[in-house]
């Protein structure tokens, strides 16, 4: 069956792209001497996963406990919550996966120590955690160095509680102005990284794991200093158009969404069957990542999505309103294709124009 002949929007894996990104990280983070531990929250497919395991990956990554359920369930045996996990009941759920699977999280507090030490009474596996340290993203993690000592002599003391390391992310590097600020503010990263992990051996808690990760230092082949153990990055396996800005070059996109014409109601209006509900309405603003509009349309050079309502996208572009007609099929490069995988039930993955298998995206909705 010819893709074409799919009904839409419907979201597009094309096959040797992906297995070319697939295996170009792993063939980096070997040369760099560590391990990869790739965040599936990007596709959200047990499928995927399993393939980036095939090809080298220690494990995989993922933000919520729902994820790392189903990941579970499907035969994914090392995992990683690269999130603060807060909540008795879930805590209580990743105390149930860590009877059969290789289960770690992340934390931030003592109010989490406190938690997980009540939650993990009388369980024959001590808590995995790993502590995030805030690195200029500006979001959750260990900022001064007096909380992160007050946060490791609590976990000394506590007894069902097991320091695994530290972990980061470097999402700020995205909106760098330019490739050389990028690796600046991502040295820094590292570096701030490191310093805390020499902190935790110096206290007598060695990290087993020092974590690292975002796409944009890894896809410009940034070298991995000495120390860290893990790379983290998601977004490589699919790319989009933000991380594909990063390197000049749409080629490495493996994902995009197909959708049809449905109207032109004007020689420069065009209108698709994709709205937020399909594509997102994400952009990125500023940086190396910023996008122009709301999607790339793959098939044609500088056009771009307009607007979308929910059901609906937008172009304006006469020379394109010329060349399509009602009931064409295109696809769209989304901006962050994250929350694209996670709005879609399935994906089809192609292959010279022809669909090889239908891929459940079992993850899509799993926000608790």
């Amino acid at each position: 069956m010819n893709y074409l002949d799919i009904d839409t929007p419907a979201l597009l894996i094309d096959k040797d792209i992906l297995y070319q990104n697939i295996q170009s990280m792993q063939k980096y983070a070997e040369a760099n001497q560590v391990h990869l531990r790739p965040h599936t929250k990007t596709h959200k497919m047990p499928k995927l996963a399993k393939l980036q395991e095939k090809e080298g990956a220690v494990g995989i990554t993922v933000a919520k406990v729902g994820e790392a359920e189903v990941m579970a369930q499907n035969g994914l045996k090392d995992i990683f919550i690269a999130n603060e996990i807060v909540g008795k009941s879930k805590i209580q759920r990743i105390r149930k996966l860590s009877e059969s699977i290789d289960i770690s999280f992340g934390i931030d507090s003592l109010y989490q120590v406190n938690e997980i030490e009540a939650v993990f009474q009388g369980s024959a596996k001590k808590a995995q955690v790993l502590v995030e340290i805030e690195v200029g993203e500006n979001r959750s993690g260990i900022i001064e160095e007096k909380d992160f000592h007050i946060l490791l002599h609590a976990i000394k003391k506590s007894r069902h509680l097991h320091f695994k390391g530290v972990f980061s992310h470097d999402g700020h590097t995205y909106k760098a102005r330019n490739v050389e600020e990028c690796k600046e503010w991502y040295n820094a990263s590292v570096r701030r990284t490191l310093r805390f992990a020499e902190l935790a051996t110096e206290i007598g808690l060695k990290p087993k794991i020092v974590s690292i990760g975002s796409t944009p230092p890894f896809i410009l082949n940034f070298e991995i200093p000495k120390g860290v153990t893990e790379i983290r990055p998601g977004t490589y396996i699919l790319m989009d158009a933000s991380q594909s800005n990063v390197i000049e070059s749409y080629e490495k996109c493996a994902a995009t969404v197909l959708t049809t014409i449905i109207s032109k109601p004007t020689d420069e209006r065009v209108i698709t069957d994709v709205g937020a509900k399909g594509i997102t309405a994400q952009t990125r603003s500023e940086g190396i990542t910023a996008t122009k509009g709301l999607g790339k349309i793959k098939e044609f050079d500088d056009v771009y999505i307009h607007g979308v309502f929910d059901e609906h996208a937008i172009i304006y572009h006469k020379e394109f309103n010329r060349n399509v007609s009602i009931g064409d099929k295109v696809q769209i490069i989304p901006n962050h294709i994250c929350p694209v995988s996670n709005l879609h039930e399935k994906a089809y993955l192609v292959s010279n124009g022809n669909i090889l298998e239908e891929i459940q995206i079992e993850c899509r909705g799993k926000l608790q």
